[in-house]
């Protein structure tokens, strides 16, 4: 199995936990090897929390447990994928379904999109 190269990151790789079956991406946060580790051993998604500076098992005290169908690392070994099955229907700590449940909708946002939808050469 790959593993990520923990140490080209200062110990940590960003972690994105998507829903297996929806393919939404509900949240990121980061692995060291130990959180990894863990999360391989018990197929619960366990990160390092960078507030609290200690593993975090998602949904331990809440609930809303993740438990990892799937893992994936990038071709770098520099993050990795989980696709998670979420429990309790809630991933964000405020609450929501998701982290990214905020649109970044400004002028120069519309400016990209407008592009995207008609290229200019």
């Amino acid at each position: 199995m790959p593993e990520p190269d923990f140490e080209k990151r200062g110990g940590f790789v960003p972690a994105i936990a998507q829903d297996a079956t929806t393919g939404e991406i509900l949240m990121v946060a980061y692995m060291n090897r130990e959180a990894w580790q863990r999360t391989l051993a018990t197929g619960k998604a366990t990160y390092w929390s960078t507030s609290r500076n200690a593993l975090w098992v998602k949904g331990e005290t809440s609930g809303h447990v993740q438990h990892v169908r799937e893992v994936l690392v990038d071709c770098d070994a520099d993050a990795v994928l989980l696709k998670i099955e979420q429990v309790g229907d809630v991933a964000c700590h405020l609450g929501y379904r998701s982290c990214f449940f905020r649109r970044a909708d400004g002028p120069d946002w519309r400016i990209v999109a407008a592009r995207r939808e008609a290229p200019r050469d």
